[in-house]
Order: C-alpha cells, then sequence, then structure tokens
C-alpha cells in the first residue's frame, strides 16, 4: 500500500467512524439540576454524533449522572456500577465497546475513589466541568483513564449548545432551566458547596436567550433552578445586578411562555421583589417551595440556617399577603446531632402552624467532609426513624387536606401527557398537582379550564368547563 493509499483509507475510516451513529444512556439521579445537566450532556454529546437511547444494552456510552445529597446515594452508584461492569463485559464477548462514565456530585467528591473501586469506569466527569465530556471522550477513545473534575475557570454554559427544537419537543412542554449553582451557605448538613462549589449567577442575555429557544421549541412553563435560586444575581443588560423578581419580570416577556416557576428557595433571599413578582406576574404560579429543614431555633443555628422560626412563619405572612392562594411545600430533616423530642416537637408545630401542600422529608445521613458529621450525640436510628414516620403522617394529612380543598375549584390546568387510561391526559394545576382528566392527545401543550371532582393518593381527577 502506496502512502497516498494509506492516508485515503485512514481518512475514509475518519470519516466513517464520524458519520456512525452512536448510542448514549443516561441514568439521572436526584434533583431537578441533574435532569437539567443530563438533558445539556445529550445535546453536548449530539455534536459528535451520539443519539440518547432508552435502552442501556443498546449504548455505547452509559453515563450515570449522580447525586450526593443523600448517605446511600453514594452506594446506589457503585451497585449500578457493578452490574454495567458485567453489560461491558458480555459486550466485549460480543465484539461490541462500551464506555462508562460517572458524571454529577458523587464523581466531584469521590472521583479517585470510583476509578479505584470501579475498574470498568473509564470517565469520571464533575458537575462544573460537563461541558468537557467530548473531549474527555476522545481522551477514553486513545486508552486513558479520564478524571474531570476541577472546577472549570471558563463558563460551561458558553460552551454548551443551544436547546434544539426537535428535542425540546420530544422533552415536552414543560422544562428546566438553571440559573444558578453552587451555595455560600454551608449549612453543617449540606454537601452541596462541596460538589457544586460557590454561588455563580448565570447573565440575564444568556438565560433570556435560552429561555427563548425552549418557548420557541414547544414550552409553556419554565422552572428555573438553582441550588439556592432566589440568590441569584445576575448581569443585566448594561452590566448591572438584578435580582430574580427582575428576571421573572423579563421571562414574563416572552410571548408563548405561559408559566413560571423557580427553585430551591433559601428564607434568607426572598427580597421584596421577588415578593412583589408573586403578587404582579401572573405567569408566576401560586407555589413556593421554601425548606426550613427543622422547627427549632436550637437546631437551626445548629445547622447554620441563620434564621428563626419566627422569621420564617413572618416571612410566609408577607408572601401570602402578596399572593393569597399561595401553596406552600417545604424540606424537613429529622434526627440532627443533638435533637431532643423537645427539638422534634417544635417541628411538629412549625409544620401545625404553617400548613404544607407538599413536603419532603428524611432522616438526617452524614456526608462526609461537612461540618455536622463530625458533631457528637448522634440519634439512634430507630429515633430518627420514629420521628419521620410521625412527621410524614402529619405532612401527608396536610397534603390530603390541601387537594380536599381543591374539590369544586376550576381551575386552569396546562395538559403535559398522556395519561393511563385511553382518552385521558394529565396535567399540572397551578400548586403542581397532577391532575387527570379526559381529553384529546393534539390537546398536549394547551392550557384549559376544568373543574376538579374529586381526589386519589397522589392526583386529582377534573372535567373540562366549556
Amino acid at each position: 500500500m502506496t502512502q497516498e493509499t494509506a492516508v485515503l483509507s485512514a481518512k475514509r475510516e475518519m470519516a466513517l467512524e464520524s458519520s456512525a451513529v452512536r448510542k448514549v444512556f443516561v441514568k439521572t439521579y436526584g434533583c431537578q439540576m441533574n435532569v437539567y445537566d443530563s438533558d445539556r450532556m445529550t445535546d453536548a454529546l449530539a455534536r459528535d454524533g451520539y443519539v440518547a437511547t432508552d435502552v442501556m444494552e443498546d449504548a455505547d456510552l452509559v453515563l450515570l449522572n449522580t447525586c450526593h445529597i443523600r448517605e446511600k446515594a453514594a452506594e446506589k452508584v457503585y451497585s449500578a456500577l457493578g452490574r454495567l461492569r458485567e453489560l461491558k463485559k458480555k459486550k466485549a464477548g460480543e465484539g461490541r465497546e462500551m464506555m462508562i462514565g460517572v458524571a454529577g456530585c458523587v464523581a466531584q467528591a469521590e472521583g479517585d475513589e470510583i476509578l479505584r473501586r470501579a475498574p470498568a469506569v473509564d470517565l469520571v466527569i464533575g458537575p462544573q466541568t460537563y461541558h468537557r465530556l467530548p473531549e474527555a471522550l476522545k481522551r477514553v477513545k486513545r486508552g486513558e483513564r479520564v478524571l474531570e473534575t476541577d472546577y472549570a475557570i471558563e463558563d460551561k454554559f458558553e460552551h454548551l449548545p443551544a436547546p434544539d427544537k426537535a428535542k425540546t419537543r420530544a422533552r415536552g412542554v414543560t422544562a428546566f432551566l438553571t440559573v444558578q449553582e453552587g451555595c455560600d451557605k454551608f449549612c453543617t448538613f449540606c454537601v452541596v458547596p462541596y460538589t457544586r462549589g460557590s454561588e455563580v449567577s448565570r447573565p440575564v442575555a444568556q438565560i433570556v436567550s435560552e429561555a427563548q429557544k425552549l418557548v420557541d421549541g414547544g414550552v409553556r412553563e419554565i422552572t428555573l433552578l438553582g441550588q439556592n435560586v432566589n440568590a441569584w444575581h445576575g448581569s443585566g443588560p448594561n452590566g448591572d445586578k438584578w435580582g430574580l423578581g427582575e428576571l421573572l419580570h423579563r421571562l414574563s416577556e416572552i410571548d408563548g411562555l405561559a408559566r413560571l416557576r423557580y427553585t430551591t428557595s433559601h428564607p434568607r433571599d426572598m427580597d421584596d421583589s421577588l415578593i412583589a413578582a408573586h403578587r404582579d406576574l401572573p405567569q408566576l404560579m401560586p407555589y413556593l417551595h421554601l425548606p426550613i429543614q427543622s422547627g427549632s431555633n436550637r437546631i437551626l443555628k445548629a445547622m447554620n440556617r441563620r434564621h428563626t422560626t419566627a422569621e420564617y412563619i413572618a416571612l410566609i405572612a408577607r408572601i401570602k399577603a402578596a399572593r393569597p392562594d399561595l401553596a406552600l411545600s417545604g424540606d424537613f430533616i429529622v434526627g440532627f446531632p443533638g435533637e431532643t423530642d423537645e427539638d422534634f416537637a417544635d417541628t411538629l408545630r412549625l409544620v401545625e402552624t404553617v400548613g404544607y401542600a407538599q413536603a419532603f422529608s428524611f432522616k438526617y445521613s452524614t456526608r462526609p467532609g461537612t461540618p455536622g458529621a463530625e458533631l457528637d450525640d448522634q440519634v439512634p436510628e430507630d429515633v430518627k426513624a420514629n420521628r419521620l414516620e410521625r412527621l410524614q403522617a402529619l405532612l401527608l394529612k396536610q397534603q390530603h387536606a390541601f387537594a380536599e380543598q381543591c374539590v369544586g375549584k376550576t381551575i386552569d390546568l396546562l395538559l403535559e401527557k398522556p395519561g393511563r387510561m385511553p382518552g385521558q391526559l394529565i396535567g399540572r394545576s397551578p400548586w403542581l398537582q397532577s391532575v387527570n382528566v379526559d381529553a384529546k392527545s393534539s390537546q398536549i401543550g394547551d392550557i384549559i379550564s376544568v373543574r376538579i371532582t374529586g381526589t386519589g393518593p397522589n392526583s386529582l381527577f377534573a372535567e373540562v368547563v366549556s
């Protein structure tokens, strides 16, 4: 073979490789931000010819996008990696290659340990560096095992492709949009500052551009995401700093964007402008996720929350004065180190006082590297389990009571997807409840008027109002 022929042959092989369709399977753990990140990783890989698949066995690349909030999150990842090792071995025996990558917060926190414990893993990439994914995969192809968890100096969002209209339509009529990442609060139970880094806010123009592209792709509702989303302070058009209230006003001007939400919030970052947005913007849904974690001031201080229960209750009163139909959601941790029976009773009293339409509650779990893990007086597991059961019973009672209060109301319903029964669609109420209604599939994306007729364990039922 002449040198010229060899060069032509190599070019032909490169062309075939670049044009070949490769499949990626992404398993997402944890929060809404990880859902958003998984979509953006898929978009970035599309540049290199990867298409998403829902069948893991068909994938050339499997990515686990991980969460590190709960104690057993990392062990779930290692368990999944054990199963993937066997699948990779099986495919290799069939002459098919499969790469395995771990992304997200467990990757950031335990990158070296993952490579040590799981030899089948080819790539570990953190949440601030997934814009480097295509280049990292090229290094894997050259035989490297890649650890890419250094915080990027560059803005990862500047390096990611804009949402594609076709993909946006396939993903549905609601979408997440990350506007803020990281946390500067350093709650003593939380690992986020160590896995996501310090607070970073995306600029207004970048957010508005992405929101517009989502709407152009058929999205009717956008939920703004951040570890502390109401701490967002992004650069405006003139370089001045905007707050979240101003950003919501700007996004409400996008034609076709019918609904806005945001999560997760911190009580210390609810300013007057944001409260006014709840009063003034019909697009901003009357639902607020505002975690407090405990009803005991002593425990709140130990958690480094830097607010009291009285301040929290007063804040809710101000928000409800601005938006009387507002429904609240919250987060609670039981069994934080040193929590006494009286501290837990304070939490139950707070829940009774506030009243929650929805809530998330968990037993405290130690996260390595956090101050809470070093505290004495850890609460026994059986005590934590008992307290969690009692708290969840109260929260579930309140959730059902809120649902019952909705029966007979006429509401606007955004139709999102087919239901379980033929001729049924599922939509979301303004308060984020799942609602079942008889409607045509062609109506997905429409906002219709319905009357709530009944409740189920986790959803509502409705009939169309002519």
